[in-house]
């Protein structure tokens, strides 16, 4: 992740010619309180915003809800182009190298002294660009698992630590209860399946001065391939996609016994059956090699200055304050988003346990141990939203079908490549 920004600042230039990549304008001297507009979505934002406003009289900010991740970064790239995006923004991690290519994300380094140290550097690595800041991480979403552990009893299933162990778990629920299965295979979840490759040392792009690398048919996201395109083939595992009426109505009938995901699925299994509340624990991910317990990032964000904010001393200061300070962690916490900060997760131990899983009385203790644990770095490039398309056609064909789901990552990676050299990049195919 430290490498990028020469090809990234080099690629704002080739790929796009928007002359948006500038370092933003002087802060305006304030003859009174500062407006700042601030897209972002989720639960969380509400309650940050009112107390920083509460206690910032002198620069007030108005919260628009951009309608999501995806939708926001296309309308980010469109309002950036046309003059007038908002001061500051939600963005996802993955989105993150698209969004500074495309002239939308300001470097803040110079207003971010001393901030690393609110985060580990996993989540640091997310935002900083061979030195350079291009935002504050907000949330994180390292894997874990959540399990129903009324039903994993029921069935006699011990919860698997690896992923060989997952395998034959599968095996005993479908063998124990042929209705139920242990998880989902979703085809449309890019991000699940590319995390789970970054968990297992994949690294789909990299950048090398001004040469991006893409490695998406990688050996190692190969053997992940195979390793779930068998459990499918030996119906062992259901693909289907997920928080479907069809896939929620299994889940409140208990025949969808856990979900390999994320530290916020406890409060979207919430969401789907608040009637299983105490039913439902959270768990390690399971470890492709026994005793290596480093994750990777399944969702996430980040908050950003934008190149168009008039305000961009002011912006930073909003986008630290929000994602450090105690009141902004509280507002996070009590929404049911996982902080980013150190401080944040740490104030997760004063609070009780989520109400998806009130049984479970070291619920935050184990959240923490698993966002310690995150690999050092994990790298995305700038055409994501292909990737993402790409893979979600592949996929589905091939559990459609019935092929393979390697030539799905290979189909993914020469729809990457190809959109990549058309937009002007120099790429090594890996």
């Amino acid at each position: 992740m430290r490498t990028r920004t020469t090809a990234v600042l080099a690629a704002c230039a080739l790929a796009l010619s928007l002359g948006a990549c500038s370092s933003g304008d002087e802060p305006a001297a304030a003859d009174g309180p500062i407006t700042l507009d601030y897209w972002a979505w989720g639960t969380a934002q509400d309650g940050m915003v009112e107390a920083w406003n509460a206690s910032h009289p002198d620069v007030q900010v108005r919260k628009t809800d951009a309608g999501g991740s995806t939708d926001s970064s296309a309308k980010l790239l469109t309002a950036t182009r046309a003059g007038d995006a908002p001061d500051v923004a939600v963005v996802q991690y993955d989105t993150l190298p698209a969004m500074i290519v495309g002239g939308v994300a300001l470097d803040i380094s110079e207003h971010t002294d001393g901030v690393a140290e609110e985060f580990t550097d996993g989540v640091w690595s997310q935002v900083e660009f061979d030195g350079a800041v291009y935002g504050i991480p907000q949330d994180v979403g390292p894997q874990a698992m959540v399990y129903n552990e009324q039903r994993f009893a029921e069935l006699g299933i011990s919860v698997p630590t690896t992923w060989e162990e997952f395998r034959t778990a599968a095996e005993q629920v479908r063998a124990k209860d042929p209705e139920s299965t242990l998880a989902t295979f979703a085809p449309g979840e890019f991000g699940a399946f590319a995390a789970m490759a970054q968990q297992a040392g994949s690294q789909w792009w990299t950048v090398d001065g001004d040469t991006w690398t893409v490695d998406i048919d990688d050996e190692t996201s190969r053997e992940v391939a195979a390793y779930w395109e068998d459990l499918v083939d030996r119906g062992v595992i259901d693909a289907e996609p997920l928080l479907t009426p069809e896939w929620n109505a299994k889940l409140a009938a208990g025949k969808v016994l856990s979900w390999p995901s994320a530290l916020w699925a406890n409060g979207v299994i919430n969401g789907v059956v608040p009637e299983q509340a105490g039913q439902w624990a959270l768990a390690p991910f399971p470890q492709w090699e026994p005793g290596n317990s480093a994750v990777s990032f399944q969702g996430g964000s980040a908050v950003v200055v934008t190149t168009s904010s008039e305000h961009p001393e002011e912006a930073a200061e909003f986008a630290k304050w929000i994602n450090t300070s105690p009141e902004g962690s509280a507002a996070q916490i009590s929404a049911g988003q996982y902080p980013a900060s150190l401080s944040g997760q740490e104030l997760t131990l004063q609070s009780e346990p989520p109400v998806q899983s009130p049984q479970q009385e070291d619920y935050w203790e184990v959240a923490q141990r698993i966002a310690g644990e995150t690999v050092p770095e994990v790298s995305w490039g700038p055409n994501v939203n292909v990737a993402n398309s790409a893979f979600q056609d592949a996929f589905n064909e091939a559990v459609t079908e019935g092929t393979s789901f390697t030539d799905a990552l290979a189909a993914t990676q020469e729809a990457v490549v190809a959109d990549m050299e058309k937009s002007g990049f120099t790429v090594d195919a890996g």
